[in-house]
């Protein structure tokens, strides 16, 4: 038994040393090692496909590594489920989520350990408690309420409160700001710091640099599966990691479409009655323009761009395609009037996670792979290959099962049906969504290129240095209703919060 003195420092939580996993035809992590304090904030940086999702399914015991050791609080960590992990203290929430859509928050939250009494669910105990865990994220949300009527921003607080329900020694939070806004963003990231303070350990995965370098101790970085440097948080810049994380400098962010002037309408929305929200939502997006879309979670954002793509039924408006009047009642009505919707869920709703990428990104243009009605897979495999070189799909080819994928690079597939498609109009909601540094720039690139083409190209995203980068006109969502409609030269972070807080005060 080691004993320690007052004066040394804690010894570690979890060592790591070693870690190998091989999949076919990829060496995902290459000899990587961790090791991480109590009560410590530790940041895992890296490129997708740098290994960082593979390591985290190994402490998860979602998968097992090939080779190598890990402990935790001194003892031989090898678990081989999630029960394992869960039961050993460490408590995973992934980037993609896993909630059980036709159950309530406090059944998702509690689900392991419902409170009962005389034998009985204690249907009173799991509102009680799940109001107090939701208040610790800043969810203001019914305990009743349905997992499969959230948005994904709010599934994510959700998640995240969940782990907070457990005696947990380790949390990993994989992209938990990924669909948040500023505002809560902040509450996350003081939550953050109230665990550490607990004594409890963080390991914090993102791709915005600058919350790594504000909330973290030390900060790891993989690069194509190997550990690269383990350095204090407080020693490095953002341009540091970027460096480390690439293998290179990237140039500074193209921070708006130069070529693109918007030209005539192209898109006019009127009086679009959504589901849910309290009143007609009317816009316009003109050709060659990005339309950035803002918000609160829960505003209505995404609940409008699934009503226009028909994803949802509205219930009533007017919606004009370059002047021609259409009727969307399904997102098939969308696709025909040259509407595309990429979303911001694409586990769920965006990708046939089992089969190829090949096979997802010519999933809406069939006829441009087709031979007289059957499927030409030559014809796919070559097409799909040069829209994925495109898009810089990391996988050894076209044929690669997307669900094998890092979390961006599916994000990329996703966007890569689209672009094969060709439409006037595209929809992305939040783009960039767990998509490292260097694929944001492309995925700009992508967008800013489809505007100087003509398109039509409508961004929801909460991040709004995104939005102002990015976008020639931005309308804020507040409550349901579009309350502002800005300019260029309007663009300003503390105005686009108070439009978005406007209805939100009595």
């Amino acid at each position: 038994m080691t004993v320690t003195s007052p004066d040394s420092p804690a010894p570690p939580l979890l060592e790591a040393s070693g870690i190998v996993k091989i999949y076919p035809g990829v060496r995902a992590l290459d000899g990587v090692g961790l090791t991480v304090l109590p009560g410590e904030v530790h940041g895992l940086a890296g490129e997708n496909g740098a290994g960082k999702s593979t390591l985290v399914r190994i402490l998860g015991g979602l998968t097992s590594s090939d080779s190598g050791v890990m402990r935790l609080g001194g003892e031989l960590f090898e678990p081989r489920s999630p029960q394992e992990s869960l039961k050993a203290g460490v408590r995973i929430v992934h980037q993609e989520l896993n909630s059980l859509p036709n159950m309530t928050v406090g059944e998702n939250l509690f689900l392991d350990q419902l409170p009962r009494r005389f034998g009985l669910v204690d249907r009173s105990a799991i509102v009680r408690r799940t109001t107090a865990v939701l208040k610790e994220v800043g969810l203001d949300l019914s305990p009743s309420k349905r997992m499969g009527s959230l948005s994904v921003a709010q599934i994510q607080l959700v998640e995240i409160a969940r782990a907070l329900t457990k005696d947990a020694r380790l949390i990993v939070l994989d992209e938990p700001t990924a669909s948040l806004t500023p505002p809560e963003r902040a509450r996350l990231l003081t939550v953050v710091r109230q665990l550490s303070q607990k004594g409890v350990a963080v390991i914090y995965i993102s791709h915005h640099l600058g919350e790594i370098l504000e909330i973290c101790d030390q900060v790891t970085v993989l690069r194509n599966g190997r550990l690269i440097a383990t350095k204090p948080a407080r020693d490095l810049a953002s341009r540091d990691l970027v460096r480390m994380m690439v293998g290179r400098e990237l140039a500074e962010d193209q921070q708006f479409p130069s070529g693109a002037t918007p030209g005539p309408v192209l898109l006019d929305v009127q009086r679009l009655a959504v589901t849910g929200l309290p009143g007609p939502v009317s816009f316009q997006v003109r050709q060659g323009e990005i339309l950035g879309v803002a918000g609160l979670v829960g505003a209505g954002r995404s609940e409008t761009m699934r009503a226009l793509f028909g994803a949802d039924r509205a219930g009533g408006g007017q919606i004009e395609v370059a002047g021609r009047r259409v009727r969307i009642r399904s997102p098939h009505d969308a696709v025909a009037a040259g509407i595309s919707f990429a979303t911001e869920d694409r586990k769920n709703q965006g990708l046939i996670l089992p089969m190829s990428c090949a096979a997802n990104i010519s999933l809406a243009a069939m006829r441009r792979v087709s031979r007289f009605g059957w499927l030409a897979k030559a014809r796919e495999l070559a097409q799909t290959t040069q829209v994925g070189a495109r898009m810089r799909v990391k996988a050894p080819s076209m044929k690669t099962i997307v669900g094998t994928l890092s979390g961006g690079n599916q994000q990329k597939v996703v966007l890569a049906r689209w672009l094969f498609r060709d439409s006037s109009i595209l929809i992305v909601d939040e783009p960039t969504r767990g998509i490292d540094v260097g694929a944001r720039r492309e995925i700009y690139g992508l967008l800013a290129d489809l505007a100087t083409a003509g398109k039509g190209v409508i961004v929801v995203s909460s991040d709004l240095e995104e939005l102002t980068g990015l976008c020639h006109r931005i309308v804020v969502f507040s409550k349901g209703e579009i309350v502002a409609d800005l300019d260029r030269a309007d663009f300003n972070r503390e105005t686009i919060l108070n439009f978005a807080y406007r209805n939100l005060v009595s």
